[in-house]
């Protein structure tokens, strides 16, 4: 039986018609699908590109193939083009497929209705909360409070008529959008943790007073991952005596407007911008450089960042949204967009060794619990039961 899978990541194709991605989805990811299904087939958006620089990944390969939904940014392009894509959507879906709705996402809200009509079952991955997405300084937008109020809603509904369900988070996203009680429901989060990716021992002790090297990595695309209040928050440490390094890593469209921030703070030698970096050992090594890894998000679902991190022994620092609190100690967290109670936890953290030698050892176990292998056989459980109840729904046909 072959899969299809919609989601709201944007691709690149070139001449050739190879489809790529700069950091997430690549083909490694969909290969996972591949252990129970026969053939993937990815609905999502693909803009036509002449080239793409060496740092983008090949998306599509031997049994993954793309159903290209038109390119749009944004609520307003989606506007003008809605019905194109609507129709393409519905036409990638055939028959005898087993379906997954990665949300939330606007483009499987096309196809909820035809799925809802014909009672046909489906799957669902939540793999992010669109009521934190669209919380108040996330997201610049005018109609931001009636997308907050309007998508939790449909994500809901999506969930509560899904035949299998899995979340990235054991408990947070379940509470807000929770399966239907007949549903198969199950978590496991997207991160890759190979042995590779885990440190043997837990950081030491540092021997003397230096420069803390904090870190944090995510998209710049929006500001939902809180770095304009860290960058704030590192001056007002560093105002306050502490010697402190900012790194962090990702791109988009809000980089120079930070860089820009920390200009004007004098912070230029403070904060460094690492721009996209391939996913893997890369971002590893930006990893192991720090000694704390920060991430002040508004929302969140289950952020694979901070666990990459965890798994490198990196002490932690993360605002108290979506499923980061099932990944740290209440003393490590924050409420998110409060810029003197970061600069607080940071310096509370990075003044005392002890502490961040018990943060070191205690990520480190936690990460172990997303390993590679203990995610599989979750995934591999709900793929089956999604597979075997389609099967039985077309032979009820």
């Amino acid at each position: 039986m072959n899969l299809i899978v919609v989601l709201e990541h944007r691709f690149a194709s070139t001449p050739d018609e190879a489809v790529w991605t700069v950091s997430q989805f690549p083909y490694s990811f969909w290969m996972r699908y591949l252990e129970v299904f026969d053939q993937v087939r990815v609905v999502a958006r693909v803009k036509k590109v002449p080239s793409v620089s060496p740092m983008w990944k090949r998306a599509d390969g031997e049994g993954i193939s793309f159903a290209t939904v038109p390119h749009y940014i944004g609520p307003w392009q989606y506007l003008l083009k809605a019905q194109q894509v609507k129709h393409a959507v519905i036409n990638a879906v055939g028959v005898n497929n087993a379906v997954i709705l990665r949300v939330s996402s606007q483009i499987s809200q096309c196809l909820k209705p035809l799925l809802h009509q014909n009672d046909y079952p489906y799957g669902v991955e939540v793999v992010a909360d669109p009521y934190d997405i669209f919380a108040p300084g996330s997201v610049r937008n005018p109609l931001r409070p009636f997308f907050r109020w309007l998508f939790p809603r449909r994500l809901r509904r999506i969930c509560a008529e899904a035949s299998v369900a899995s979340y990235v988070t054991e408990q947070a996203l379940q509470r807000r959008y929770p399966p239907a009680p007949n549903a198969f429901a199950t978590y496991y989060s997207d991160v890759e943790l190979p042995d590779m990716a885990f440190v043997s021992a837990p950081r030491v002790p540092r021997q003397k007073i230096g420069t803390f090297n904090l870190i944090c990595v995510g998209t710049l695309a929006q500001l939902y991952k809180g770095q304009d209040i860290l960058i704030d928050a590192v001056n007002l440490c560093i105002k306050q005596g502490l010697d402190l390094k900012l790194t962090l890593v990702g791109d988009g469209k809000h980089r120079g407007e930070l860089e820009t921030q920390a200009k004007n703070l004098g912070l230029e030698e403070r904060v460094c911008f690492s721009g996209q970096l391939t996913a893997g050992e890369a971002v590893r090594q930006e990893l192991d450089r720090a000694d704390i890894f920060v991430l002040p998000s508004h929302q969140e679902g289950l952020p694979r960042a901070m666990i990459e991190a965890m798994a490198r022994g990196l002490p932690c620092i993360g605002s108290h949204v979506g499923g980061i609190p099932e990944l740290l100690a209440n003393e490590d967290l924050v409420t998110a967009g409060n810029l003197t109670v970061l600069a607080d936890k940071i310096r509370e953290v990075v003044t005392d060794s002890e502490r961040m030698v018990r943060m070191s050892l205690r990520n480190l176990e936690k990460a172990k619990n997303y390993h590679n292998e203990v995610l599989r056989e979750r995934r591999n459980a709900c793929y089956r039961n999604l597979r075997q109840k389609t099967e039985l729904w077309l032979k009820s046909q």
